[in-house]
């Protein structure tokens, strides 16, 4: 596939990154995207992305920094990281309710 870039192992599982991905986290920083990944605590949430059905990552960085990532699956084992963003308040209280359901 030319559109991806380098493939990441987080918990054996292959993470790709879309190129545009890259040039769009504002403010975030690929390693901190990987460690959501790869976080223990992680609430996968189902979304859809400009009609394309994406599965949303929401978790803590190891500084605890909570981030939402953005992947699709291309694959059994094979996922595309689309996009991340830091929670907003709204989504930031939602999964703290979460997290002291764990």
């Amino acid at each position: 596939m030319g559109y991806v870039k380098r493939s990441l192992y987080t918990d054996h599982v292959p993470y790709r990154w879309l190129p545009q991905a890259l040039l769009l986290l504002a403010g975030i920083e690929p390693h901190e995207v990987l460690q959501a990944l790869s976080a223990d605590r992680r609430l996968p949430v189902p979304a859809s992305a400009g009609g394309i059905q994406v599965l949303t990552i929401w978790a803590r960085t190891k500084d605890g920094r909570p981030l939402i990532v953005a992947v699709r699956m291309v694959d059994q084992f094979d996922q595309l990281i689309v996009g991340a963003k830091e929670m907003d308040a709204n989504e930031l209280a939602r999964f703290e309710e979460w997290e002291a359901g764990q």
